[in-house]
């Protein structure tokens, strides 16, 4: 059988939690084989495959991840704080860089700072921009600017839609009670 080319690195990404973003070129081999890619991660892994305009990641149900979660955590965090601020943070994800102090400051001085200093991702600002970098970087949820600055990539709005069913399964449960 004859694979797409750069196969090999396209399933290695996509298993290691990366998103495939649209400006990459492995983005181009899956969408001109998408229905193949489709069917390979179905049959071998038993795997989705999530296709859109912006990006490419795999999903699958067998999963229990804990960097996902802390991922999402350190969302709601930000989020919740450039709310607070009077920042659109749908925009402010979208559109602006982030520096590490700016995060820093948002993090420490909120509200939820118990869970910030509980969790080994984002307990100190060590720990956050080694997270945000390493971790996020790795994976393609940011692009860095400099070596204190990022941008998010569009792949956070697979953790704000995460967010936002979760809220709204939770209002739909308590507005059956």
């Amino acid at each position: 059988m004859e694979y797409p080319e750069s196969h090999k690195e396209i399933v290695e990404e996509l298993l290691g939690g990366r998103f495939i973003l649209s400006r990459e070129s492995h983005y181009v081999t899956i969408k001109e084989n998408e229905d193949f890619y489709n069917l390979f991660f179905k049959a071998s892994f038993n795997h989705e495959l999530q296709i859109t305009n912006e990006f490419v990641r795999v999903i699958s149900d067998e999963t229990d991840e804990n960097l996902s979660r802390d991922i999402s955590i350190f969302f709601a965090i930000l989020c919740y704080e450039l709310d607070k601020h009077g920042k659109n943070f749908l925009d402010a994800l979208q559109y602006s860089e982030f520096s590490i102090e700016e995060v820093d400051n948002l993090f420490e001085e909120t509200s939820w700072v118990d869970l910030v200093h509980s969790n080994k991702h984002l307990k100190d600002s060590d720990a956050r921009k080694r997270f945000i970098f390493s971790s996020m970087g790795k994976r393609n949820i940011i692009e860095k600017i400099a070596d204190d600055r990022f941008a998010f990539t569009a792949a956070y709005k697979v953790f704000i839609e995460y967010a936002h069913d979760l809220a709204q399964n939770s209002l739909d449960k308590n507005t059956t009670r």
